[in-house]
């Protein structure tokens, strides 16, 4: 008889072989019987395939000897802690490769890019070979094996973005002795499959109600919102017909514009629904909706979001020194200058800006996502104090704190505060509910807009983005554009739809995907992230210098797909590899 820790065995040649945990200590060693014909086992089965969900958004990521945080410290958006984010150097600069050269090998590209989709995939497969004998109605059997086709179509989905086509297994269950050697499918395939399996989970799914036991689990309406993720980067420069190579394996080889037009029907189906807003409070004070959406585990916005347990995680990793916090996600100088003004003009457009006093009238969010010198925060003490990031030394004028640049520390400038709770520091013993935003959204209203722009119609896309500012807290202006110039072209429009998502979605996950589809990376990742070396030369009175960080980049365009792990393409001769590895 099967013992049901064969699911815990990553699919046989594609994974390596290796062993991961059980199912919280509930489901393994026990039988394939024993499991699924007991109805708590077997959810407790299906939750473990929820567990892994946010793999790719955890700020822990990477955790390990030298650096933690999530695929930001690959981008412009940040630096990590001390130069030492070791996965986010090593692709920001260009140096990773098939044969995992970063050490310690961890870090290395089979990390979980490829093994956590696959290994959920075959528990996904095993679920719904095993789950008709399950003790449920069959109406709850359906449901489950809805939500785990979703589940397994959100890991491909990952797999797609960071790799292209990847193998399609379908249903298959892979035995520990079965020999494997199977190719890579087309992007094309990969699209398609994803899209028909979204489609019918969602129609599963079409009447389902939850009880409040089963909050975050999927609905119809994630169903939709993947798929608009997905057409949306089948539709970017990346994939559609501008990929690195001709190959249709990676890319659909010829442009088609249509893409476009799909991606936002796709997205405006799920604005249709009518079930998901923003979250909107501009009476508290400006944008404090923005500020308060990633406190709450149920609001209107979220999607499909990752459930927390009431703690300080985020607090734990951005916070400064001075707050008890690792500071592993410092914000960059180009990150800081993309949010708008409060009119919503550009910092070079509007007449608001002052560069010697550069945080006064900004976009709510920025306050709400970066820490500044002299922004008043919550200290280990539950007394609000200002956070002085500035560096100085004299007799009359006080020392700089910890929180400030040195050679040693090399801080930008700023810490992040997107979604931490103003409440807590990491040095207090408070903690905060939260969920993390998997979809959300704001997201969707950007996938259309951003579409729908690429389809020739810009003035349709502009209303979502003043929705979006409207929520914001930015001022409407005498035209109600929120800083939108009349008549602006779709090109104008392009690039300020890149940066409303590299601002809105910042620290969630987006950017370093957004940058490689929008094949900019190689544009944005070259020299060095800019930093703001800040100087007090008496009382409130600061010289800003904006220099350079310590890690160079260097981009390389193989890059923009990243390698299959060599140990795949050695055990299976039809495996593809990516160009340029």
């Amino acid at each position: 008889m099967k013992k049901i820790l064969m699911i815990t065995l990553l699919p046989v040649v594609l994974l390596a072989c290796k062993k991961s945990g059980g199912l919280e200590d509930k489901t393994t060693g026990l039988t394939e019987e024993a499991v699924f014909t007991d109805s708590v086992y077997t959810t407790n089965f299906l939750n473990k395939i929820y567990v892994d969900a946010g793999y790719t958004f955890g700020p822990s990521r990477f955790a390990g000897a030298g650096g933690s945080g999530n695929t930001e410290l690959a981008t412009d958006n940040a630096e990590g802690n001390n130069n030492l984010a070791v996965w986010g150097n090593a692709y920001a600069q260009g140096t990773i490769g098939p044969s995992n050269v970063i050490t310690p090998a961890y870090f290395g590209t089979d990390k979980d890019f490829w093994t956590t989709p696959y290994k959920n995939i075959r528990r996904v497969n095993i679920l719904l070979e095993k789950i008709g004998g399950a003790p449920f109605h069959e109406s709850t059997k359906r449901r489950m094996r809805a939500e785990a086709r979703f589940l397994r179509a959100f890991y491909y989905h990952h797999m797609l973005i960071a790799f292209g086509g990847v193998p399609l297994i379908g249903d298959k269950v892979y035995g520990i002795n079965d020999i494997i050697n199977i190719p890579r499918n087309s992007f094309e395939d990969c699209v398609s499959y994803i899209n028909t399996e979204l489609d019918a989970a969602g129609a599963d799914l079409a009447n389902v109600v939850y009880k409040d036991i089963d909050f975050g689990r999927v609905t119809r309406g994630a169903c939709l919102a993947l798929k608009s993720r997905v057409l949306l980067y089948a539709a970017s420069p990346l994939f559609n017909g501008g990929g690195i190579s001709q190959s249709p394996v990676v890319a659909y080889p010829n442009a088609n514009a249509s893409r476009w037009q799909q991606a936002a029907d796709a997205a405006e189906v799920v604005i249709g629904l009518n079930q998901y807003s923003l979250n909107v409070d501009n009476v508290t004070r400006p944008g404090n909706g923005f500020y308060q959406l990633f406190l709450k585990r149920v609001n209107s916005e979220y999607i499909f979001q990752y459930s927390r347990p009431a703690q300080k995680e985020f607090e734990a990793y951005y916070l400064p020194p001075t707050r008890t916090g690792a500071s592993i996600m410092k914000p960059t100088q180009s990150l800081v200058e993309a949010f708008p003004m409060r009119d919503g003009k550009t910092i070079g457009e509007s007449s608001s800006y002052n560069p010697n006093d550069p945080y006064v009238n900004r976009d709510p969010r920025f306050e709400y996502s970066i820490i500044y010198n002299g922004l008043s925060y919550i200290n280990n003490s539950s007394v609000k104090t200002v956070i002085y990031t500035y560096t100085s030394t004299g007799s009359t004028i006080a020392n700089s704190t910890s929180d400030a640049y040195t050679p040693s520390n090399q801080f930008t400038g700023y810490f992040s505060r997107k979604m931490c709770d103003e409440n807590i520091s990491n040095g207090l013993a408070a903690t905060t509910e939260r969920a993390w935003p998997l979809i959300r959204y704001a997201e969707i209203l950007l996938n259309y807009a951003e579409a729908i722009n690429e389809v020739g119609q810009p003035e349709k896309a502009v209303e979502k983005l003043i929705t979006l500012r409207n929520r914001a807290g930015i001022l409407p202006g005498a035209d109600g554009r929120y800083g939108i110039k009349a008549n602006i072209t779709v090109d104008e429009l392009r690039t300020l739809i890149q940066n409303e998502r590299r601002i809105e979605l910042a620290f969630e996950d987006h950017r370093w995907n957004d940058i490689r589809r929008w094949k900019i990376a190689s544009t944005v990742l070259k020299g060095f992230n800019s930093i703001d070396i800040i100087t007090r030369t008496g009382t409130n009175t600061f010289v800003h210098t904006i220099s350079r960080a310590p890690r160079p980049l260097n981009f390389r365009n193989a890059m923009y797909l990243l390698p299959i792990p060599l140990s795949e393409i050695q055990k299976m001769p039809l495996m593809e590899q990516n160009p340029e590895y």
